[in-house]
């Protein structure tokens, strides 16, 4: 298992660097090259990260799936298509480049985020930098359409970062605009987006065939990007690189439609720069777009079916129905998103959950609540979730997850059975996801005299002062409960093995 490099390798490094003045780039744009990538410790420690879809996007108030209104917006039939026509009229007048102005962001507070992503307990955080919409979030020299230029005018990115980072937290970018390929119908005349005056913000003039053709439709593009779009795709990467020197990039899927090329000379360059700057960098990408090892495994809305011997990510939403801010916004329930952070976490894996802000920068208060209420949950049963590691199994109980992309979306969460294992220090955490109606007795099979070779020593309840009484059976480990709950949502025994 790949883990952070040893403390002699640096301490060569370090030498080597000093006799020579200057250290040599380790990585080149080659995937044999990037297989000497190694997920750092800092990130398998971390396990809960936070992100955020906020752009024009946010201004749209269009019924669900606003940072796909965009391109749906032009699409005719469609229900955003529909509401954007009834709500402002002609998409030759008012085209999505009209929605930037509306993008105040005035009451955006970058310290009062941070403060919150700390409240909620997550250990790395960040906005997404540019999402398929072609709109960057930092001072761009690449591009005017920028949040420093236009809309908020204000350097998104730069704030979040010196405030995530003052907080103690890593700070993160994600990057989506690999999707802009054949995003918008740039060849349709009765639209906004095949004027040539805006073209750096909906792209060049292309079919619609270049958004996607037959079976895969989006990763089968035709024509295949050419290589202007997909040398400023690397661009745009390596300035926020170079001017916020981020500790973790996240990429959408569909980087696989780009030259190979590009995508190299973009990893090679993050791995370079970091090493240079003394950062512990993460580059996660979804599959197929890079080879497994040359970065960190993500999953969108889905999870591992078993433990995976590597570090990995799931990125998920708070809200089932929307990445940003929208209509009729629906939410998940906070025991729904701990039971998910769980479920990952013991598989070997990270969460990253999506936050959706309002336009105006305000963060609405039923999201609040529901991130502090997990930095609640964690401050009591934190002990359980970071910095550990996976026992001999995942878990026990008689939910069977889906395994997919976007499989999250199908499954209607765990049960109050379900228990998922994770280790650290020698000691063993058993979450079990529900209180037992009877309020008596949890049960635990995998620790049986008959499924575990070692005799149970001792046994408590993260939250709970008193004393348990267990009795380790053939059929399983029952552990007598106190009267009252130490919390709500799931509940952490701490379980000492002689």
């Amino acid at each position: 298992m790949k883990t952070c490099r040893s403390v002699l390798t640096a301490s060569v490094a370090f030498l080597a660097i000093a006799c020579t003045g200057k250290e040599e780039a380790r990585f080149d744009a080659t995937w044999e090259s990037l297989q000497a990538y190694e997920c750092p410790e800092w990130f398998r420690d971390a396990k809960f990260g936070i992100y955020l879809h906020w752009g024009p996007y946010s201004a749209s108030l269009g019924p669900r799936n606003t940072d796909w209104y965009s391109r749906n917006m032009y699409k005719k039939g469609s229900k955003q298509n529909v509401y954007h026509e009834e709500t402002y009229g002609s998409l030759k007048e008012f085209g999505y480049k009209d929605f930037i102005p509306m993008f105040t962001a005035e009451n955006f507070d970058p310290e009062e985020w941070a403060e919150l992503f700390v409240e909620s307990g997550a250990r790395f955080a960040g906005p997404v930098a540019e999402h398929a919409d072609g709109f960057a979030m930092w001072d761009s020299e690449i591009t005017k359409w920028n949040a420093k230029d236009m809309g908020p005018k204000r350097d998104v990115v730069a704030e979040l970062e010196k405030a995530i980072r003052a907080k103690g937290l890593k700070f993160m970018t994600s990057f989506h605009h690999q999707w802009k390929w054949g995003w918008y119908p740039t060849m349709d005349t009765s639209t906004d987006t095949s004027n040539p005056e805006y073209e750096g913000l909906y792209g060049p003039p292309v079919p619609n065939s270049a958004f996607g053709v037959k079976g895969r439709k989006a990763y089968n593009p035709f024509p295949a990007p050419s290589h202007e779009f997909a040398a400023e795709w690397r661009d745009k990467v390596e300035e926020v690189v170079e001017a916020y020197s981020p500790d973790m990039i996240w990429f959408d899927n569909r980087m696989q439609i780009l030259p190979e090329k590009y995508i190299q000379e973009m990893a090679a360059h993050f791995y370079n720069h970091s090493e240079a700057e003394g950062l512990d960098y993460v580059l996660t990408f979804k599959r197929p777009d890079m080879p497994l090892g040359t970065g960190t495994v993500d999953l969108e809305r889905s999870r591992m079916p078993e433990i995976y011997p590597e570090p990995w990510l799931m990125d998920s939403s708070i809200s089932r129905t929307t990445w940003s801010y929208a209509g009729g916004i629906e939410y998940y329930s906070t025991a729904r998103i701990i039971h998910d952070l769980a479920d990952v976490v013991s598989k070997n894996g990270n969460m990253l959950l999506n936050l959706a802000p309002m336009a105006d920068g305000t963060i609405p208060e039923e999201q609040k609540r529901i991130m502090r209420e997990i930095g609640a949950w964690l401050k009591v049963n934190g002990e359980a979730i970071y910095g550990t590691r996976p026992w001999l199994i995942y878990g026990e109980g008689p939910t069977e997850t889906l395994v997919g992309h976007l499989s999250d979306l199908k499954f209607d969460g765990f049960k109050a059975e379900d228990i998922r294992f994770t280790t650290k220090d020698g000691v063993l955490y058993a979450i079990a996801f529900g209180w037992p109606e009877d309020g008596k007795e949890v049960k635990i099979k995998s620790l049986s005299l008959t499924d575990c070779n070692e005799e149970i020593a001792k046994v408590s309840l993260l939250g709970h002062r008193g004393k348990l009484k267990f009795e380790q059976r053939k059929e399983e480990l029952a552990i007598q409960l106190p009267k009252k709950k130490p919390g709500d949502h799931a509940f952490v025994f701490k379980i000492l093995i002689k």
